[in-house]
């Protein structure tokens, strides 16, 4: 009997073996708009995994607004089944953003996979997002797999492009795959490239349970769905797992893989992504990187996941009308759990209400999020001006505070000093623009502190600089001044102490803290000026007069003045002594003055989001 089960045993390890040969795990990265939906499209056709008459642009992308905008923002995984040489295949791919401030989902992404297929635009050539996702497939001991995207374009210039791939990673040119994601061109290449050249993923059938969860999404039926990559043994339907990070246990309600759409399975085997469905309400209880186990055999190495998201930028969220303050509560709890990186508490403002305070990753992150909450909770919102985390040190003690909200700083006699986040920036441009880019990192407050010829008209310039500066509009300008051309990747490289102090704006003598900024000293009377003038603009006049001051501390820097609607009080004196019409004005200067003690100014949204417009 023992003889039969070991035999048996070997004969299944060996099954296993056999299956685990022809697994396939592998991302697609590149810069942004480099053509890696339009690619995994084609990939997704070519196998059979979606049929032609259900095919559309982006097929892997599900939102609108990565419609809308021709982006992707959440990573997506999916299996094709490929026959090669007789063999059937199976591909596990997973689509991942090409925005900076979407790089958390590649990180995730690359954790899951051995493979990567470095994408690259054949007109654009290699920009600053392929560098960085690039190290981060290196770093992982990925199998990068380079291919020329986009070779039907006229303007596509092949030769030059791939030298800096071969210079860029050090392969040889016949490594590197013509391809066209809109013609189909060299797709087959691809998928012959990832069966000889990615490696099958290891694993052992019998060891317990190590699975390592690399994203979640919210349904509002089933509750969140876990999606992960078994590293060692297998998990099935009604399994009895445990989270390790979190310690909760759970009953495996239902698992399956990734295809279009989820298909379940009874059970899912190491080397497999696929997902889980436990029930779980609470977004707190998923945490990416977690290991997945069995509650009676647990393994013993714990995955090494990722650490919790760090946010970059800082801003309020408050609704229009304050009583749908529990209903926005509400709505950014569930977009919480589709998204992990969106970080929020409760502050008030005297100004607005009652909020939340948010953390983004960036600025794209934060516009999406807005529109999120407009599209899919019908939510408008008011967003505050954007400001990203300081750390205050005070005189006793050198006791530390770290200040998110500009309002929350101590007074300055308080204070000892304050320390702002940097940030290493890589630009690559071409070398015709050199000169404007540097004129702006340096306006900017940045440190230049590399610069490298990648080829003879392309450039890669490194700067350390704030990221408060990046925070507004330097995006927009680096594209303005390099016409397009320029490539923009960050990564935060620490603290630095700078000489910083509080802007703050008073409306009609009042403080709006909604608009105070922490400013460097050098820049607070230009920013004062240029908040002022802009908020004349756009405050509506009211029947008083409303002065616009901007302060630091109890002195002010500039002032504007909304002069009053005033209405024509002495029409009807039509001639007559002078004094007769001087006792109307005056009537109407009291009753002005009083209106002024008592009214308040309603400050609409372009306002606050006006000083990033500052030119």
């Amino acid at each position: 009997m023992t003889e039969n089960y070991r035999s048996f045993s070997l004969l299944l390890r060996s099954l296993f073996r056999e299956r685990m040969k022809n697994i396939r795990n592998f991302c697609i990265i590149a810069h942004i708009d480099h053509g890696k939906s339009t690619l995994a499209d084609r990939l997704l056709q070519t196998t059979g995994t979606i049929e032609d008459r259900d095919m559309q642009a982006q097929a892997l992308d599900d939102m609108d607004i990565e419609r809308e905008r021709g982006i992707t923002i959440k990573s997506h995984a999916i299996q094709m089944d490929y026959k090669q040489d007789g063999q059937n295949y199976v591909l596990n791919l997973i689509d991942t953003p090409g925005h900076v401030d979407f790089s958390y989902e590649v990180s995730r992404s690359i954790a899951a996979c051995e493979g990567a297929l470095l994408i690259v635009d054949a007109s654009q050539g290699i920009e600053a997002q392929t560098i960085s996702n690039l190290y981060l497939a290196i770093e992982n001991d990925l199998e990068i797999i380079p291919i020329l995207n986009k070779m039907d374009l006229d303007s596509a210039n092949p030769e030059v492009v791939s030298d800096q791939i071969i210079e860029l990673i050090g392969c040889n040119q016949s490594d590197i795959i013509p391809a066209s994601g809109k013609t189909g061109l060299g797709v087959d290449a691809i998928l012959r490239a990832i069966v000889e050249k990615v490696p099958a993923p290891k694993g052992e059938l019998n060891s317990p349970l190590r699975a390592m969860i690399f994203d979640s999404v919210y349904n509002s039926f089933r509750g969140i769905i876990a999606y992960y990559r078994v590293l060692d043994g297998q998990i099935s339907k009604g399994d009895r797992i445990r989270f390790v990070n979190t310690e909760k246990d759970y009953n495996a309600d239902e698992v399956g893989i990734l295809r279009m759409d989820m298909e379940p399975r009874d059970v899912v085997k190491a080397g497999d992504v696929g997902y889980l469905i436990s029930g779980i309400k609470k977004a707190a209880e998923v945490k990416v990187g977690d290991t997945i186990t069995q509650t009676n055999d647990q393994c013993q190495d714990v995955v090494q996941g990722f650490e919790d998201v760090k946010p970059m930028v800082f801003a309020g969220i408050y609704p229009v009308d304050t009583d749908d303050f529990e209903e926005l509560r509400s709505s950014m709890g569930k977009l919480q759990l589709n998204d992990a990186s969106l970080v929020f508490e409760p502050e008030s403002s005297a100004a607005l209400g009652f909020g939340f305070r948010c953390g983004f990753l960036g600025m794209l992150h934060m516009e999406i999020i807005q529109e999120r909450l407009e599209r899919e909770f019908n939510m408008t919102v008011i967003t505050t001006v954007p400001n990203v985390s300081y750390k205050a040190y005070l005189n006793k003690n050198e006791d530390l505070l770290v200040i998110n909200n500009p309002s929350d700083l101590p007074e300055q006699t308080k204070l000892n000093y304050i320390e702002e986040p940097y940030i290493k920036a890589q630009v690559i441009t071409k070398s015709d623009y050199v000169g404007q880019i540097m004129s702006l990192c340096i306006e900017k407050r940045g440190e230049l502190t590399n610069q490298v010829y990648l080829t003879q008209n392309r450039v890669e310039i490194s700067f350390d600089m704030p990221l408060a500066e990046v925070v507004f509009d330097f995006y927009d300008k680096l594209k303005t001044v390099s016409k397009g051309y320029a490539s923009f990747d960050y990564h935060p490289i620490g603290y630095r102490r700078s000489d910083l102090i509080k802007l703050d704006i008073l409306l009609n003598s009042d403080q709006v803290d909604a608009l105070s900024a922490l400013v460097h000293r050098s820049n607070a009377y230009s920013l004062g000026k240029k908040i002022c003038t802009k908020l004349k603009e756009l405050i509506p006049r009211q029947q008083f007069e409303i002065p616009i001051q901007a302060a630091i501390g109890a002195k002010i820097v500039s002032r504007e003045t909304i002069k009053a609607l005033r209405k024509d009080v002495t029409a009807k004196c039509y001639g007559g002594d002078i004094s007769r019409k001087r006792k109307l004005l005056e009537k109407q200067k009291k009753g002005k003055k009083r209106m002024r003690q008592v009214g308040s100014v309603e400050v609409p949204q372009e306002a606050f989001l006006a000083v990033l417009k500052l030119d």
